[in-house]
């Protein structure tokens, strides 16, 4: 920044006064507006990375605040993961259920893919039948969406009946039109660089 003089320093100041004033009185009113409490649904995707380390630090939250939590993990679950280790540390708090053989391309059984899915969706659905849990995470939902293995119109049903204030959390690219449209938020992750393309491998505690 170029040397100023006061003058133009006290000018500069009340400049920005004026205008974070002018901002919160915007902000404010729509604090204002937003008074309905309920939970809501939200759909993490695109190529992006920190998707699920998104949903997690949201798992961290919901504990912060003495809610329940429930995990599923489609498509993951042939190896261990820091999330995992760590949440079931707190077995009376989260109930963390890895349903998951590996990667499409790893598995190459379409069959068993769908048989899976469908054991993690059973699971889930009984997590979003529970008022007791406030938050249910479904980690690479979009995945098994994507490829079919499960009917996206019984998910949103399922997702549509839950308890009113639960929250729910949904990872994985190529998220559904259709879900994206029954969502309350939506956020797509898109890739400036990755370490992976630079030929450095995956690395515990960033990846997994």
């Amino acid at each position: 920044m170029t040397d100023m003089t006061p003058e133009q320093t006290a000018a500069l100041n009340e400049r920005h006064r004026a205008r974070m004033e002018r901002k919160k009185a915007v902000i404010d009113a729509k604090i204002a507006s937003a008074d309905k409490e309920i939970g809501i649904v939200i759909v993490n995707t695109g190529n992006g990375k920190g998707k699920s380390s998104s949903a997690f630090g949201m798992v961290a939250r919901a504990l912060g605040h003495g809610m329940k939590v429930g995990v599923v993990q489609f498509i993951k679950g042939a190896l261990s993961t820091g999330e995992e280790t760590f949440l079931r540390r707190f077995p009376d708090e989260v109930s963390f259920h890895a349903m998951g053989e590996g990667y499409t391309w790893e598995t190459q059984n379409r069959e068993r893919d769908i048989a899976k899915a469908g054991e993690a969706w059973a699971l889930a659905r009984q997590f979003l039948s529970d008022p007791a849990i406030g938050m249910v995470v479904l980690d690479e939902l979009n995945i098994a969406l994507k490829y079919k293995y499960l009917d996206v119109h019984t998910v949103i049903a399922d997702l549509l009946d839950r308890p009113v204030m639960q929250h729910v959390v949904i990872t994985g690219r190529g998220a559904p039109p259709e879900l994206v449209e029954i969502a309350d938020t939506v956020t797509e992750m898109n890739v400036v660089k990755h370490a992976f393309k630079s030929g450095i491998a995956a690395q515990a505690g960033t990846e997994w």
